[in-house]
């Protein structure tokens, strides 16, 4: 009999606690909640927790690179 074992989300699906945005944007916790509330950085809420898609970190990224080169 085979169990059954979930497969691991794909980096695209990952999702980060703001502990973890902090430390990739090397930024303050005031910072990044300021990215959040003006939607500057996608988030979903589960429960009471604020989770980041990577896909959304790595947009915003790129969207702040290319208005640095503009």
């Amino acid at each position: 009999m085979t169990s059954y074992q979930p497969t691991a989300p794909s980096t695209s699906q990952e999702l980060l606690t703001v502990p973890q945005v902090m430390a990739r944007l090397q930024l303050g916790r005031s910072a990044v909640y300021d990215l959040l509330r003006t939607r500057q950085l996608a988030s979903i809420t589960l429960g009471r927790a604020r989770r980041i898609p990577t896909h959304a970190l790595t947009d915003f990224i790129r969207t702040r690179l290319d208005q640095e080169a503009a």
